[in-house]
C-alpha cells in the first residue's frame, strides 16, 4: 500500500505542478487570428451518413485515401474542385475556435510529430504570452484546393472574422497568415474591402507569394513533387498520387509566377531535353523557359496528361 500511496502523492504534486504552470489570461490583448497557407489545414471526408473522417493529413493509407477520398475535378461553371466521389464532401473541422485544424496536421502521430507541426508551436507560445483560446487566439483552416477567390471560401472569412470580433468585445482583430493565406486574405481585402476595415486592425503576412511561388507549383504541376520535402516519405503519398490532386486544385495555378512583375531574378522553368545530332547521337539540352512561356508550356504538358480521374 506504501507504493500506491507514494504514486498517489506523486501524482497530486505534479498536478499541483501543473497548475501552477498554467499561463495567465491577459484580457487587455488584441484577438490573434492565425490563416495557414496551402496543405495547411486538416481536411475531412464527410460521407453521406454524416461519418467523418481524417483524409489530411494522415499516415495509415494515405495514399490510397488521397485517391478516394482528396481527388477532385474542377468545375469551370461554378470555379469548383468537386469530389469524384460525389457521396463524399470535404470539410474543416472548427474544433477549439478553429485553432485544431491548423495546430497538429496529424494529432495522431507520436514519433515524429514534429514534422506534422503547422502553427503548434506558435500556439503554445502565444498562449504563455497570455492569449486564450476562443477569447483572442483563433484559427482560420480552409480547404485549400479551392481558388483564393471562391465566394464560399470568403464567405465563412467574413462570418469568422464577425465572430471573432464579437468573442472579444468588439475589439478589432490582428491577422497572421502564412504563405497562400496571405492570398486569400488579399482577395478577400480587395473584394470585400468593407468588411476587412471593420473587423480588421493589422495583418502581418509570413511569406507570402503575391507575385507566385514557381519553384514549387512548376515541379508540382509537372511531376507532382511535394510541397514540403520529406512528405512522399514521411506521409506516403506518391508523387503520381499529389500531382492528380494538384492538376484539378485552381489554388494552385494562382501560385502561378506573374508574367508582368519585374523581376530581380527572373524565375525560370527549365527542362532537360534529349536531342539527336546528324549522326544520331543523343545529347542532353537545358532549356529555359520565363514565367509567360512556362505557362505554355505547362499547359501543353497538361494537354497531353491522360484523365485518370
Amino acid at each position: 500500500m506504501s507504493v500506491l500511496e507514494d504514486l498517489i502523492r506523486a501524482i497530486e504534486l505534479w498536478l499541483r505542478i501543473a497548475k501552477e504552470q498554467v499561463p495567465l489570461v491577459d484580457p487587455s490583448l488584441d484577438p490573434v487570428l492565425l490563416v495557414p497557407g496551402i496543405g495547411g489545414s486538416i481536411l475531412e471526408a464527410v460521407d453521406e451518413a454524416g461519418n467523418k473522417e481524417r483524409v489530411w493529413v494522415r499516415i495509415l493509407a494515405a495514399d490510397h485515401e488521397c485517391r478516394e477520398k482528396l481527388w477532385a475535378q474542377f468545375d469551370a461553371s461554378t470555379g469548383k474542385t468537386i469530389s469524384v466521389d460525389e457521396k463524399i464532401r470535404i470539410t474543416v473541422p472548427e474544433d477549439r475556435y478553429g485553432l485544431y485544424a491548423i495546430d497538429t496536421l496529424d494529432p495522431d502521430l507520436i514519433i515524429g510529430d514534429d514534422s506534422v507541426y503547422y502553427y503548434h508551436d506558435m500556439i503554445v507560445q502565444m498562449i504563455k504570452w497570455g492569449y486564450q483560446e476562443g477569447k483572442t487566439l483563433f484559427g482560420f483552416g480552409y480547404d485549400f484546393r479551392q481558388s483564393n477567390r471562391l465566394s464560399e471560401t470568403l464567405d465563412k472569412f467574413s462570418n469568422k472574422l464577425e465572430s471573432v470580433y464579437t468573442a472579444s468585445g468588439g475589439k478589432k482583430i490582428n491577422l497572421i497568415t502564412h504563405s497562400m493565406g496571405g492570398l486569400l486574405v488579399k482577395c478577400f481585402m480587395s473584394l470585400h474591402g468593407d468588411v476587412f476595415e471593420k473587423y480588421v486592425k493589422s495583418w502581418v503576412a509570413i511569406a507570402a507569394p503575391f507575385q507566385g511561388a514557381p519553384g514549387y507549383i512548376n515541379s508540382g504541376l509537372l511531376n507532382g513533387m511535394s510541397f514540403v520535402e520529406g512528405w512522399q516519405s514521411k506521409f506516403f503519398i506518391s508523387k503520381w498520387t499529389m500531382q492528380q490532386l494538384l492538376i484539378e486544385c485552381p489554388s494552385i495555378y494562382e501560385l502561378l509566377a506573374s508574367s508582368t512583375y519585374h523581376w530581380e531574378d527572373t524565375p525560370l522553368l527549365q527542362i532537360w531535353k534529349e536531342s539527336l545530332d546528324d549522326n544520331g547521337k543523343k545529347s542532353a539540352i537545358l532549356e529555359s523557359y520565363e514565367p509567360d512561356e512556362a505557362i505554355k508550356m505547362i499547359q501543353k504538358a497538361l494537354s497531353k496528361h491522360e484523365d485518370y480521374l
